[in-house]
């Protein structure tokens, strides 16, 4: 495996998102401040709508770039153009449907945005703003993902991070000076804007060769990328029904003032992942690139580390959310924004199971083998928004944002987390999954466990820094404990720790 351009992009990636995550709470924040949490929901409802809408990408980005990683590593660049010219037609034609689609929902938002009547806001020509800026994106993502199946992440990574960091400068600024709505969504324009001329230029420089030789794509490979193309198609129509209509249901059953306090804690708990989960993501073409060198046993080898390094990273990470996160918010946003202890659990517990499969969703689209469960997003998404529903309109009112997240923990637990190893085993690695079965859920387990004993162990202070210092030490003392057991039960994850931790001291002896 490539480790140092894996080491780079992961290192590239993280340092940027802790940046970005500590901006995307100041921009939240005075969006609160200065026009109120309604608008802040509403930004909300308009970001999962678009979510929705962007299945329309049918998966193209992940099955080219998969494809593209063979040909790249066989020196074959006319295969590579060809692809690459596939690319830029598919997304000029799925832009053009995303902005359809937008503008046929228009007329449902008022029925969406439940309360909306309190904001002075113009529905229509803001979600059209937010609309225009999604839209944008897709006339640089074939060069974007041409830099990532190189194994260049980190730079399409600096590209977005820095435009990130610009729009979030730029909205605080009109946030002070405007208090308008609709010049914090202008500047989405002009930042996405300014990451196409970049992105344009630095993909010219690098691929110039691959971009001016278009080629024709070949029948037999058209034929292979539209079977991963409608594989794709469906994980991603699972993906949007399970991720974004959790906040759609809210809008449209509870209000948008709940789903802008939902809101603070998801977009809190979905930066933390996002950070910890660039331990992973970044790392997918370097993975595409072994599984093509390397046999199938080595690859669950590196699967089996990785697998635990996931349990590892989750069960720090969210044990100490879990105990902050009720500071931050009243800290960062007000404590009249502060959700129910129960809310909170079930939040916690859900984005742990959810991040239990990175481990698993890599290696998966690292290898190709996301035609095979196909199905199972269909599954999933119709499951999770059926539960949802019910449990909204039969569950007393405090406890439906409850029972809408418990609907996503029980579709995870009961379809995902026992379809994509299944897949993954039998078709990337040709063994049985029931030893990963056995330790996966022994690791939710324990978490689960690890979690209720933190509940009961916090305690309540009068300073907010003073409890966050303490509940937040807890935490990582309870950690430690499946933390080491995990690592002193799983060999594969001491071999490449051992043989990493090694290469350290030999290299510093070796400076010394």
């Amino acid at each position: 495996m490539d480790k140092k351009r894996g080491v780079a992009n992961v290192g590239v990636s993280v340092a940027f998102k802790i940046i970005l995550l500590v901006a995307n709470i100041l921009v939240r924040r005075y969006v609160i401040k200065y026009i109120g949490n309604e608008v802040n929901g509403l930004n909300s409802l308009y970001l999962s709508l678009l979510d929705f809408l962007s299945v329309a990408e049918l998966g193209v980005g992940s099955a080219i770039t998969f494809c593209m990683y063979k040909p790249i590593v066989e020196g074959d660049n006319d295969k590579v153009s060809a692809l690459y010219g596939l690319f830029t037609k598919l997304y000029l034609i799925i832009g053009g449907i995303i902005l359809a689609c937008g503008c046929a929902l228009m007329p449902f938002l008022k029925i969406l945005a439940k309360d909306y009547q309190t904001l002075d806001v113009n529905l229509y020509f803001t979600f059209g703003l937010m609309l225009a800026s999604i839209v944008l994106s897709y006339a640089f993502s074939s060069k974007t993902s041409l830099i990532n199946a190189y194994k260049n992440n980190y730079i399409t990574t600096a590209i977005s991070s820095v435009g990130q960091l610009l729009q979030d400068g730029l909205q605080i600024l009109v946030l002070i000076l405007t208090r308008s709505f609709t010049w914090y969504l202008v500047c989405r324009l002009i930042s996405m804007g300014l990451q196409w001329i970049v992105t344009e230029i630095i993909a010219r420089i690098k691929h110039g060769d691959i971009i001016r030789n278009r080629q024709k794509i070949d029948i037999e490979t058209k034929k292979e990328v539209t079977k991963n193309v409608k594989a794709m198609f469906m994980h991603k129509i699972g993906g949007i029904l399970v991720n974004t209509a959790d906040s759609i249901i809210i809008s449209a059953f509870i209000g948008i003032v709940i789903l802008g306090k939902y809101s603070n804690y998801t977009t809190i708990v979905l930066a933390m992942s996002s950070v910890i989960a660039l331990c992973f993501t970044p790392l997918t073409s370097i993975i595409g690139h072994m599984s093509v060198e390397e046999d199938g046993k080595t690859v669950e080898r590196y699967y089996n580390f990785f697998h635990t390094f996931n349990f590892i990273m989750g069960t720090v990470f969210f044990l100490g959310y879990y105990a902050v996160i009720d500071n931050l918010v009243t800290v960062l946003f007000g404590a009249n924004l502060i959700l129910s202890k129960q809310i909170t659990f079930v939040i916690t517990l859900n984005y742990f199971i959810q991040f239990m499969r990175q481990a698993a969703n890599l290696f998966r689209d690292a290898t190709g083998t996301f035609y095979y469960d196909r199905w199972k997003p269909i599954v999933e998404g119709l499951i999770n928004v059926v539960l949802s529903i019910c449990f909204v309109l039969v569950l007393p009112s405090e406890y439906n944002v409850v029972g809408v997240i418990a609907a996503t923990i029980l579709t995870n637990l009961f379809v995902c987390h026992i379809v994509e190893p299944h897949v993954l085993h039998k078709y990337a690695f040709k063994s049985s999954a029931k030893t990963y079965y056995i330790r996966n859920y022994v690791y939710i387990a324990a978490f689960a466990a690890a979690l209720c004993a933190l509940h009961f162990c916090m305690v309540d202070m009068s300073s907010q820094w003073l409890e966050l210092l303490v509940n937040g030490s807890i935490a990582v003392a309870i950690a430690i404990v499946p933390c080491t057991v995990a690592i002193l039960v799983n060999k594969d994850f001491r071999h490449y720790l051992h043989g990493f931790t090694r290469k350290i001291f030999k290299r510093n002896n070796s400076d010394n």
